[in-house]
């Protein structure tokens, strides 16, 4: 009789990766980053049990959106008092002040909404430069663009 093997925290190996985000579709990003962030692509992975490794996003302003979802995805956000619902367009978001935003919102919204779910957003690094300040974890490069063609696209 078989048994199926349950990880322990102890036993979970966690690396670090950089991922440059230049040009790299948004949802296909996203998707890939959470399996990172919950451990899914580990053989050894166990739902309740963060198995996940550290990602750092750099670029994250320069992150393509496909067809005219630039401009036409809103964000909505509700102020708290009545008719308070204010949106603003991913162009904005991206052009402003934290274009890091829309890509941790895209992370945010894959990964589950419990307390194992932000321990595991706590692991994801995200900035708008090239700039990082992890040198001294020595990430591992993840070219997520090579991994297929529809994963690039030119800004």
């Amino acid at each position: 009789m078989m048994k199926t093997y349950s990880a322990k925290p102890s036993e979970v190996e966690k690396k670090w990766y950089l991922i440059d985000a230049e040009g790299v579709v948004l949802g296909r990003l996203a998707s890939q980053i959470a399996v990172r962030l919950r451990g899914k692509h580990k053989p050894i992975f166990t739902p309740h049990i963060d198995c996940g490794d550290n990602i750092i996003v750099i670029n994250a302003e320069k992150v393509a959106l496909t067809g005219n979802k630039r401009s036409n995805k809103i964000y909505y956000w509700h102020t708290g008092y009545p008719g308070g619902i204010k949106g603003r367009t991913a162009d904005k978001i991206l052009d402003g002040k934290h274009p890091e935003r829309v890509l941790i919102k895209a992370v945010e919204r894959m990964i589950s909404r419990s307390p194992l779910g932000r321990e595991q957003m706590r692991k994801l690094h995200v900035y708008a430069g090239t700039e990082h300040p992890h040198q001294a974890q020595t990430p591992e490069v993840l070219e997520i663009a090579a991994m297929n063609p529809k994963n690039k696209r030119s800004i």
